[in-house]
């Protein structure tokens, strides 16, 4: 229990200085919000009063103290610009998200895993070779770019995925799962080519682990020391990295989105940055970080749930 409380304390703070960080860098960002608000043609006067009615004329102090409590109460703020609540903001755009970076989610594991087995313990030295290749390919590859190979590839040559845009999951799954494709692919495979090399450089040193040894001295098949004792002995830090990743899918969104024209929140934070809309910016960045940060701690709680040596290790 002590070691819960700890990293649940630790993921506060931390939470506690993201919200600051969030909000000292928009608000030392270039420009004026006042200034967009109030129009090209606005007098001095109009944007003062702009600025006082927005609070942007409240020292800085104040305005992070006011606007921390009203997060913590669930309130996000009101967008500049759009006059609407930061809460249905998101939530109009949450799904759409939340699709890609759990399809993504879902593609970076089977990914992986597979290439992670392969690269530790295949016995085909071509295949070996094609994987370590694709791997490294996917690596130095950004997602952008792989965004517009996979366009051009799949919805260009073949034409048998669609380039961009995006399907109801409840009205029709079957298009909507279409529309994923490409992007969530493109999301998850630098990721899922970090994740295999962790997993084939730990799953090779589980191999050279005595117990391992002593399996294999007693006649055990190659396919239950890879998967029953190889593999689940491998996997502490690929769960945390699967952790760590769920953050960097959600960054990452941000930029496929806008390649693939989905409705997601990456889009609503361009708008934002791009017309000063702070409530909106800081909202979809802090809830972003935030994610990020839980997925974090539950997958490090879940591997002190199933090896106590974890807690052990904190402890001391």
């Amino acid at each position: 229990m002590a070691y819960y409380l700890r990293r649940l304390l630790g993921v506060l703070a931390t939470l506690l200085v993201v919200s600051l960080l969030v909000f000292s860098l928009l608000q030392l960002a270039p420009g004026d919000p006042a200034t967009v608000v109030a129009g090209p043609d606005a007098t001095p006067e109009q944007i003062a009063a702009v600025r006082a009615n927005l609070g942007l004329d409240a020292p800085f102090l104040s305005r992070y103290g006011g606007w921390l409590g009203d997060a913590l109460r669930g309130d996000l703020g009101t967008s500049y610009t759009l006059g609407q609540p930061v809460t249905d903001l998101i939530g109009q755009r949450l799904g759409s998200t939340l699709q890609l970076v759990i399809a993504a989610m879902l593609l970076m594991g089977v990914l992986s895993a597979a290439a992670g087995v392969v690269l530790a313990t295949g016995r085909n030295g071509a295949v070996r070779a094609a994987v370590d290749y694709l791997t490294t390919l996917a690596l130095s590859v950004p997602p952008f770019v792989s965004s517009i190979i996979l366009i051009f590839a799949f919805a260009v040559i073949w034409q048998v995925l669609p380039s961009g845009g995006e399907a109801s999951i409840t009205a029709d799954p079957g298009g909507a799962l279409r529309f994923l494709v490409l992007p969530a692919l493109a999301l998850a495979l630098p990721n899922a080519a970090v994740l295999a090399r962790l997993l084939a450089t730990d799953m090779r040193r589980s191999l050279q682990e005595e117990y391992v040894l002593t399996a294999r001295a007693k006649g055990a098949s190659r396919r239950r020391i890879v998967w029953r004792h190889a593999l689940p002995a491998s996997l502490n830090l690929y769960i945390v990295q699967l952790g760590i990743n769920f953050g960097n899918l959600i960054g990452g969104a941000l930029v496929v989105e806008a390649i693939f024209a989905r409705a997601g929140i990456g889009g609503l934070l361009v708008d934002a940055v791009t017309t000063r809309d702070y409530p909106t910016a800081q909202a979809v960045l802090l809830l972003t970080v935030a994610a990020a940060i839980l997925a974090q701690m539950v997958s490090e709680m879940v591997i002190a749930r199933v090896d106590p040596r974890v807690k052990a290790r904190a402890a001391r």
